[in-house]
């Protein structure tokens, strides 16, 4: 009667290992889970009565290998990671060479960016291979990819160059997490910030990241309820993933939900570092209540215009993502760093020259406005900037009416020349104590007008000789709240319109603010004159 049922028993878990590696093959990876669950179930049920058959029990072992290294596989195809490396470590304790989970394990950490360790994995099945012949292809490109990534994540050296050359129409690079100078402090800005743990150089790359989730679309302009259910689909997203993670969700629970943020305790930098140790636990529930809080304040948008620069994408191409190290970045009107967007990635540069200590910030909004505009962006962001800028010009409007009567010019549709050099001759008037930044400070409030006088033959045919060279102005703004295409632009064709471009000296100002705008992640010349060229085409004003 024992026999019969041991017989039954077997044949039913024959059915379901056929049916669980149909439905593998057939990519139906949550139906073939269930089916593996049940057949690894009953396998170590059986393997605890199978104890004097010793051919019996090898046999059941290896099936049983098989099995948690397909449900493996199925799982991570579902990104349940974690759950997917614990199916592996079980299959690996049955045979520690068995190339297919050594393969999916390595494949795994390569995903959660643990590239030494993905890379021993590649390496141990490349020598426990039996079919070298096949495979021998596809474990070398796993084995130069680890090589790479655990390179670039170890001395910050990207080369985005071949990319940019070729038009952005190859994939996108494959890039690996990094973490430079830069540490997590209390801000006396507001709460906590990031900031730069030694003295670094405009274009000086900071940190890359890659998002817990994104939602990416090319909307029409102002389509605000495509908006709204994509910003939908992204709360699902990042959900999904803070349930399938619990590391993921505990990085996520330490950031900002807007309020007590004195009471927020500051992390350490190395928990967010592409090596910190993996937590193996099992999944969570998030409270989902508390994520679209945290998701409301710390979310950007990667937009190809002002504070971010999306590589290869068009100006309709809208997009959200949540990055956490970036979410440590507080506002300022004079922003020293800007950030690029590279498929899943975020990669973060100094656009101006950051001493050791100093805190790192972004625009949180476009900067080069007027005072007051910029202080109704920053109310719907739910804050007041204080910042250096942002003081002086209130104490400027305070203490005289210069600039208020500036603003009636324009409100009256007053000659654009004419309000450029009034606003120039009442800096002189006015004795700027910061000279020439104060000056860029201004210039950048009133980026509209410069813009606009430039542009009109009429204005510069009338007022030219009273108003700075175009390039002139646009150092002056860069220096003060740092550069973007705009100030750029603004720069390049200044040179080129007086004839000045070309020399070595004029050319090595353009590759200087090519390069703050973009970081030193373009290092070759010719890309760095690509992306100018491409810059020049768009009305970026």
């Amino acid at each position: 009667m024992e026999e019969i049922d041991e017989e039954l028993e077997e044949e039913m878990m024959q059915q379901l290992r056929f049916k669980a590696t149909e439905l593998l093959l057939r990519e139906e990876w949550k139906e073939s889970i269930q089916v593996y669950t049940h057949f690894i179930s009953l396998s170590l049920n059986h393997l605890s009565k199978t104890t004097t058959d010793s051919d019996r029990f090898n046999k059941l072992q290896k099936t049983l290998c098989l099995a948690f290294s397909n449900r493996a596989e199925a799982k991570s195809r579902t990104h349940h990671f974690m759950e997917s490396l614990e199916d592996c470590n079980q299959a690996l304790k049955i045979d520690k060479t068995h190339f297919k989970t050594l393969v999916c394990k390595g494949k795994i950490l390569l995903n959660l960016n643990q590239y030494v360790n993905a890379y021993d994995c590649f390496k141990s099945a490349a020598l426990h291979d039996h079919d070298i012949q096949n495979h021998n292809e596809t474990l070398n490109g796993y084995l130069d990819t680890c090589k790479k990534l655990e390179y670039q994540s170890r001395t910050g050296v990207f080369d985005l160059s071949d990319w940019v050359l070729n038009g952005f129409k190859d994939k996108t690079p494959e890039l690996a997490e990094y973490i430079g100078p830069v540490e997590v402090k209390k801000s006396g800005i507001s709460g906590r910030g990031l900031f730069s743990s030694k003295n670094v150089e405009a274009g000086t790359l900071l940190f890359v990241t890659k998002a817990v989730a994104t939602n990416r679309g090319i909307l029409p302009e102002c389509d605000e309820d495509s908006k709204m259910v994509m910003w939908k689909d992204f709360v699902e997203k990042v959900v999904d993933v803070a349930t399938k993670c619990r590391k993921t969700y505990d990085l996520i629970c330490r950031l900002s939900t807007g309020e007590e943020e004195e009471m927020l305790q500051v992390p350490d930098i190395s928990l967010f570092r592409p090596d910190s140790e993996l937590s193996l636990s099992e999944s969570v529930k998030p409270e989902v209540g508390k994520i679209l809080n945290i998701l409301d304040v710390n979310s950007l948008t990667e937009e190809d215009g002002i504070s971010a620069k999306v590589l290869g994408k068009n100006s309709d191409y809208y997009g959200v993502g949540l990055w956490i190290l970036a979410s440590f970045i507080n506002h300022s009107c004079e922003p020293n760093a800007r950030r690029l967007h590279v498929g899943d990635h975020l990669m973060v540069h100094a656009s101006r020259d950051i001493k050791a200590g100093e805190e790192i910030f972004f625009a949180y909004f476009d900067v080069l406005t007027p005072l007051k505009k910029r202080a109704e962006m920053s109310k719907t962001w739910g804050f007041s900037c204080e910042c250096n800028r942002c003081r002086f010009e209130r104490d400027m409007y305070d203490r005289n009416q210069g600039l208020t009567e500036i603003e009636i010019l324009l409100e009256c549709g007053s000659d654009i020349g004419n309000v450029v050099v009034r606003l120039e001759e009442g800096m002189k008037r006015w004795m700027l104590k910061g000279g020439k930044k104060e000056k860029g400070y201004l210039r950048a409030s009133f980026w509209r007008i410069f813009s606009e006088a430039y542009q009109s033959e009429r204005s510069m045919a009338r007022w030219g000789r009273r108003i700075p060279p175009a390039e002139v102005v646009g150092e002056s703004v860069a220096e003060a709240v740092g550069t973007d295409e705009r100030v750029l632009k603004m720069v390049v064709e200044g040179l080129r319109r007086n004839g000045a471009s070309g020399g070595f000296v004029e050319m090595e100002k353009e590759m200087k603010l090519a390069r703050n705008v973009y970081g030193k992640v373009i290092k070759k010349r010719k890309a760095v004159k690509a992306l100018l060229e491409l810059c020049l085409c768009k009305p970026t004003c």
